[in-house]
């Protein structure tokens, strides 16, 4: 086998269905769409995906800063709260889902939730 072999692949793996059954795109189709609305504006299409994805503490007024290319400059005036999109807005819909699954050098291993590691990084800070 040599690597011009590799270059292109065209195999298909199908997920099983209880993996495709939690995916955040759930088609082939699905996916394919968003490739072509990303394709054809992709700023305005990464700008949405920002807007409905993100909590934004100071929103962007500029998508995508080209001015020093190759050193783009994404949503260079807006301002994120790391803890506000990877905690808080999961306390309302998933807070006993586990968020992080911690295992010991001695294998000993802690399920802390959503709402434990609010609560945790409450105290903290």
């Amino acid at each position: 086998m040599s690597i011009e072999s590799v270059l292109h692949e065209h195999r298909v793996f199908a997920p099983g269905k209880a993996f495709a059954s939690q995916a955040a795109v759930g088609s082939m189709e699905e996916y394919q769409r968003l490739h072509a609305e990303a394709l054809q504006d992709y700023e305005g299409f990464w700008a949405k995906l920002a807007r409905e994805l993100l909590i934004w503490h100071k929103p962007f007024t500029k998508t995508l800063n080209q001015d020093n290319a190759p050193f783009y400059k994404w949503f260079e005036d807006g301002e994120l709260n790391v803890s506000a999109n990877c905690l808080d807005k999961h306390l309302q819909t998933i807070p006993n889902k586990t968020a992080i699954i911690f295992e010991a050098d001695n294998g000993d291993v802690k399920n802390i939730t959503y709402k434990e590691l609010y609560h945790q990084v409450c105290q903290f800070a």
